[in-house]
This record gives C-alpha cells, sequence and structure tokens, in this order.
C-alpha cells in the first residue's frame, strides 16, 4: 500500500508542478506578444522576438526569413521614415504548450487611425536558453462579411 501512495503523490506533484510551469510559460509568452506588438516599430524587440532560423509567410503570400525583417529596419533608418501610426493589440490569445515547443494562434487588430484590419496569426516558437523564439509564421487577413 505504501508504494502506491509514494507513487501516486510523485504523480501529484509532477503533474501540478508541470501545471504551474506551463502557465508561466504561457505567462510568458503572451507578455512576450504584447510587447512585441506595443513596440513593433523597435529593431531591437524583433531581433529578440524572431528567432534567427525563422520561416515567415506573409498575409500577401511572401515567404522570407529574419534577415529580411532585419533589413527593413536598415531600409528604413536610410529613408528616415517616420514612425508607423498603426496601432496593434491581439485578440483571442490561444497557447498551446509542447514542452520546449509552443503553438501561439491569436487575432492581430491592426487599427490605423480608425481603420481597422484584422489577420488570423500562428507562431511557432521554440524555447532556447531559457528564451521563448517564434521560428514559424503565418500571417491571413480575414475575411470580409
Amino acid at each position: 500500500m505504501k508504494p502506491l501512495y509514494i507513487f501516486a503523490s510523485a504523480l501529484l506533484f509532477f503533474v501540478f508542478n508541470n501545471s504551474a510551469y506551463a502557465q508561466n510559460d504561457k505567462q510568458l509568452i503572451t507578455k512576450q506578444l504584447e510587447q512585441f506588438l506595443a513596440q513593433n516599430s523597435s529593431k531591437a524587440i524583433h531581433d529578440t522576438f524572431w528567432a534567427n532560423d525563422l520561416i515567415y509567410t506573409s498575409s500577401s503570400g511572401k515567404r522570407f526569413g529574419k534577415q529580411t525583417i532585419m533589413n527593413g529596419f536598415k531600409q528604413a533608418e536610410n529613408q528616415q521614415e517616420t514612425e508607423n501610426s498603426t496601432k496593434y493589440s491581439a485578440e483571442s490569445i490561444d497557447i498551446r504548450l509542447y514542452q520546449e515547443t509552443a503553438v501561439l494562434a491569436f487575432t492581430l487588430v491592426a487599427d490605423n487611425t480608425g481603420q481597422i484590419t484584422r489577420y488570423f496569426n500562428t507562431g511557432t516558437f521554440v524555447k532556447r536558453n531559457g528564451q521563448w523564439q517564434a521560428v514559424a509564421w503565418q500571417a491571413t487577413i480575414t475575411a470580409t462579411e
């Protein structure tokens, strides 16, 4: 009887402990997403958010990697572009954890001075050296009703 009690106690500890880690990781990814959307014009935030081996498929159907995103900042610096007036937020955030991998799905809301556009976004994150980074991303504009 005693070995069964020890096994059951260890199993419950493992389940609750993993559940706490999972909840913490979900909160970290949510916070990371919110910071990314709030500071989307920051080169540093993009450098941290995207993994070097990123595969990004845009809503316009183009596929590229992190270097293309980072090169966009160099072009903007050279052209001395003004800051983008579009504000971004996330709705219906759904995060699914698979150990050191997470799938994030949400609706991106782009508000360009009252003109609202929504996109379904799905990202795959990998946890490396304690840091979650997006390794794959898919953006799709939502259908208009």
